[in-house]
């Protein structure tokens, strides 16, 4: 078989990985091959709950623009469903209050919606759209331990059942085309080092930051408020973050975050203590009326970490990586959802163009560039935190220039609706970095004043 994904007949493609990245890419290739494979090391639950293979799924979980227009491209109606499930949609700024560079903003009219439901509950919602395909088939309870072929083309996985007491001997499993959509802990380096081929080089770029979580009840009594959430925003200044966002059914997932040598506390009262580094008490006095009803969850692996399979190298055909395997993403800025359901956009659109031969460099290189704006907004914040470390934390020669500009596009975007609005459209991933220089966002970026912003927490919509 040629190194040509799309225009003869893939007969069997294996998907290494069930999560979102995984299944959404299954739900493609499903359009291409005869059969699709899904291999997931976990038992899948049969419902909408937390599951050991996604460490970070009891925190929290946004459902931004980006990624909800590519689910109903891939899914059609998917949001819509998602919404009957009970999934809670924010209007923002509307339904937001806000807390970001030394500045509250304005609660003006909802420019962008995201949902922000439990990631159970929507992953599950994908799960069940993607298998009732008949060409695409879950294996569960089985790790992936390696690939079969060599440097010039893979052909193949070599699996081993997990679980006590059973055979614990690797069986392979044939494929012609294999996608690793295993997560950031993803194990291809060895793999692709065991057929004789090169790793791809790593860009990395970490600010130490921590977080914990816990779920909560509606608060009791209090001042009268219509807002949904509250969101405090760490900056290199004031690196302490909170945010409170509903669940649905009354719930609340609550979210401190801090840098290494000040982690949050996963211990009963330390937590809502730490809430009080915050540098406002508006969080701290919500969680002093409401409820816990959840242990306290830490998570730590926080890195930017992109894997270079675009640049020269010895690497076979018939393998690509994609979702975390391929590009993650401090979770603190809320886009892992949306680039893994662009990135099966920009998979099924490279595997379909009429006007390229799609290879498998070809469409790694789709893949790498539908989490290449993502990549941009969260390793270009976090180079700036005190403390990041990594090789991706050193500036180019346009991001002092570009840097600057934007500070001033975050200095505007809280007070002016027409700023704030294309500020959110791109950290949405609906719309390019490029838009922010617009010559209507330019002018009031360049020449206009940050215009007035509440002076304490806007507990109540602009009228």
């Amino acid at each position: 078989m040629a190194d040509d994904l799309g225009r003869r007949t893939t007969r069997h493609a294996v998907v290494i990985g069930g999560s979102l990245a995984g299944l959404l890419a299954a739900r493609v290739l499903a359009e291409h091959a005869e059969k699709v494979t899904v291999v997931e090391r976990d038992r899948l639950p049969e419902g909408p709950e937390a599951r050991p293979g996604v460490p970070q799924g009891r925190h929290l979980h946004v459902l931004i623009e980006g990624g909800q227009q590519a689910l109903d491209e891939l899914l059609p109606g998917f949001t819509d469903e998602l919404g009957k499930l009970g999934a809670p949609k924010m209007g923002i700024p509307r339904d937001m209050v806000q807390w970001q560079n030394g500045r509250w903003f304005r609660r003006s009219a909802a420019t962008a919606h995201f949902f922000t439901g439990p990631r159970a509950q929507l992953e599950w919602l994908v799960r069940q759209r993607v298998l009732a395909d008949p060409r695409v088939e879950l294996v569960e309870g089985v790790e992936t331990v390696g690939l079969t072929g060599d440097s010039s083309r893979v052909r193949g996985v070599r699996l081993r059942e997990r679980g006590a007491g059973v055979d614990k001997e690797t069986r392979t499993l044939a494929a012609d085309l294999v996608v690793d959509a295993s997560g950031r802990s993803t194990k291809a380096a060895d793999w692709l080092a065991d057929i004789g081929a090169e790793a791809p080089h790593e860009e990395t770029l970490e600010t130490g930051l921590a977080y914990a979580t816990r779920v909560y009840g509606s608060p009791v009594g209090g001042p009268d408020t219509d807002a949904l959430g509250y969101y405090v925003v760490p900056n290199p200044s004031q690196v302490y973050g909170g945010v409170v966002l509903p669940l649905g059914d009354g719930r609340h997932l609550v979210t401190l975050s801090g840098l290494r040598g000040d982690e949050p506390p996963v211990e009963e009262g330390a937590f809502e203590e730490y809430a009080k580094r915050l540098p406002h008490p508006v969080i701290g006095d919500w969680l002093a009326r409401a409820e816990p009803e959840s242990p306290v969850y830490g998570f730590r692996k926080t890195a930017n970490v992109r894997r270079r399979y675009d640049r020269p190298g010895r690497r076979p055909a018939g393998f690509l990586a994609t979702g975390d395997a391929l590009c993650a993403f401090n979770p603190i800025y809320g886009q892992g959802m949306a680039v893994a359901a662009l990135s099966a956009v920009a998979l099924r659109r490279a595997l379909a163009d009429p006007g390229r031969t799609p290879t498998t460099r070809v469409v790694q290189r789709a893949l790498l560039d539908a989490s290449r704006q993502a990549w941009d907004i969260s390793a270009g914040a976090d180079k700036k935190m005190p403390g990041a470390t990594g090789d991706a934390t050193s500036p180019g020669p346009l991001d002092r220039a570009v840097g600057w500009y934007l500070g001033r596009v975050q200095q505007r975007a809280a007070g002016d609706p027409a700023v704030g609005a294309a500020f959110r459209a791109v950290f949405n991933l609906t719309a390019p970095l490029t838009s922010l220089f617009a010559p209507s966002v330019a002018r009031a970026v360049l020449f206009g004043p940050p215009v007035e912003t509440p002076a304490e927490p806007p507990l109540r919509r602009e009228a």
